[in-house]
């Protein structure tokens, strides 16, 4: 099944599924983008023949990093949730200490290696 990830807490808006291959894209990090959040991972999602029934898990970065990108990103996964019942896993790249390859095909792999827990949620902002 498709693993999606999600990272909106740095610089740019960034998206990337994970199945046989890997395909990504990036949107500037700007208000305007956040409010049109979910229509940027509908369209990504639409551009490469997928829908969001067709991703199993959603890996997304809780953090540390923007505010606002943090909480879109966070309620958009936590509805996609509810409605589709999709799992997600919540990581920090802080998380993986001691790390060496830490790349965004190996997130799913990272969060299983190191037993992160799925469906939670603990955001971690800059102050």
């Amino acid at each position: 099944m498709n693993k999606l990830i999600i990272d909106a807490v740095k610089d740019n808006i960034f998206f990337m599924i994970i199945n046989n291959n890997t395909y990504s894209v990036t949107h500037e990090n700007s208000k305007n983008n956040y409010e049109k959040l979910i229509v940027l991972l509908v369209d990504f999602l639409k551009n490469n023949d997928l829908e969001i029934s067709d991703i199993g898990s959603i890996y997304i970065n809780r953090g540390p990093g923007s505010f606002a990108g943090i909480r879109n990103s966070l309620s958009i996964i936590k509805a996609i949730h509810l409605i589709k019942k999709i799992d997600y896993y919540c990581f920090s790249f802080e998380d993986f200490e001691n790390e060496t390859d830490i790349k965004y095909e190996n997130i799913p792999h990272l969060c299983s290696k190191f037993n992160l827990k799925k469906n939670l949620i603990k955001p971690y902002y800059i102050s």
